[in-house]
């Protein structure tokens, strides 16, 4: 299981799923709680204002899915596929996941606070709007990510690769960039200021020329 810090442990699981075919179902509004999803096929499944709370997902498909308002409350993901998933507006506190497959993978808005991704290949996915506050991206792949206005405070990113990445707009406060992979990363004005204080640099105005 992926651990994050400051992780509250996942309970024992009451039912489980295995090996069935839910493709393509509209789970919208549907709650489900403590269920071990194992081996289940959700491809293309969809969901509005649906609620898993301390769910379990293991060697699951969920490539192209689309949720929307949808949580996902103190869940475990392992070995669970997401090539092409959609996240709008959904909670995933809490949530922690554990060598999945991200391809061409997008989150717009909702809360993924405390959410465990350490060492995650996140490479080429996009994030916009999302609250990512003290999640733990610890050696995570994250180059060539879109990070559009995503509140980062106080997340654990030591060893992160954030090469390529575009950055513009969101919560660089807590980053080191010593310990932080940042090559080619797109960043606005007030983002490279961070930056280079957190460099130990000081930035003045320009020193005028003189005669």
């Amino acid at each position: 299981m992926a651990d994050r810090p400051h992780a509250v442990p996942t309970p024992p699981t009451d039912s489980e799923v295995v090996g069935e075919r839910w493709d393509d179902a509209d789970l919208s509004g549907r709650t489900f709680t403590r269920v071990a999803f194992r081996d289940v096929d959700l491809t293309e499944v969809s969901a509005a204002g649906a609620t898993f709370d301390a769910c379990s997902f293991h060697d699951c498909d969920l490539n192209a899915a689309r949720f929307s308002d949808t949580g996902f409350l103190n869940c475990t993901f392992t070995k669970a596929s997401f090539f092409g998933a959609r996240f709008e507006g959904c909670k995933l506190v809490g949530s922690t996941f554990d060598r999945c497959r991200f391809g061409a993978f997008e989150v717009v808005g909702g809360s993924w606070h405390l959410a465990g991704l350490p060492r995650a290949d996140l490479r080429r996915t996009v994030f916009r709007r999302v609250d990512l506050r003290e999640a733990d991206l610890t050696g995570a792949r994250l180059d060539d990510a879109t990070l559009h206005h995503v509140d980062l405070s106080g997340a654990w990113l030591h060893q992160a690769d954030l090469s390529g990445a575009d950055l513009r707009g969101s919560d660089l406060s807590g980053l080191d960039p010593v310990a932080t992979q940042l090559a080619r990363a797109v960043v606005d004005l007030d983002q490279a200021i961070v930056l280079v204080r957190a460099l130990g640099l000081k930035v003045e105005e320009e020193v005028p020329m003189t005669d």
